[in-house]
């Protein structure tokens, strides 16, 4: 499945949910689906600066395509990181740094959550996406 692919799932599911009580619930959720992130990789360098919620984030490079790990101290946050790992996680770095995330948007995101998450969001986006570049020399 594409990244794309990825995405537009996402916007359907999210499409589900008729009220945005529904769709929180739904983003916390998926935090919880998150495969727990080893504690030797909370670190101050996997930080992602920025965020009102301490969230971790690490990416590894194995067989030309990056792997994520993440976690948050907040449930909603850890939601928003899983989110992002479900689109971007197992992909070539060249197929991260061009995809576009306009779909945080089509899905409601960005309008629904106060500005400091929707600063989160964009704060998550580059730190995936600078990794992904850290790799994308790699053969």
């Amino acid at each position: 499945m594409s990244i794309a692919d990825k995405q537009e799932k996402l916007v359907e599911d999210f499409e589900i949910f008729p009220d945005w009580h529904e769709r929180y619930e739904y983003v916390i959720s998926l935090g919880k689906t998150l495969a727990p992130m080893d504690s030797n990789l909370k670190t101050e360098e996997n930080i992602i600066k920025g965020c009102q919620a301490k969230v971790w984030l690490d990416a590894k490079f194995e067989n030309g395509r990056v792997e994520y790990s993440a976690d948050s101290d907040s449930q909603i946050t850890k939601g928003l990181i899983a989110i992002f790992i479900r689109v971007l996680n197992g992909e070539k770095p060249e197929d991260i740094l061009k995809a576009n995330m306009e779909f945080l948007t089509r899905a409601g995101l960005r309008d629904h959550f106060i500005s400091t998450r929707a600063n989160a969001l964009n704060l998550m986006t580059v730190k995936m996406k600078q990794r992904a570049l850290e790799f994308a020399s790699h053969p």
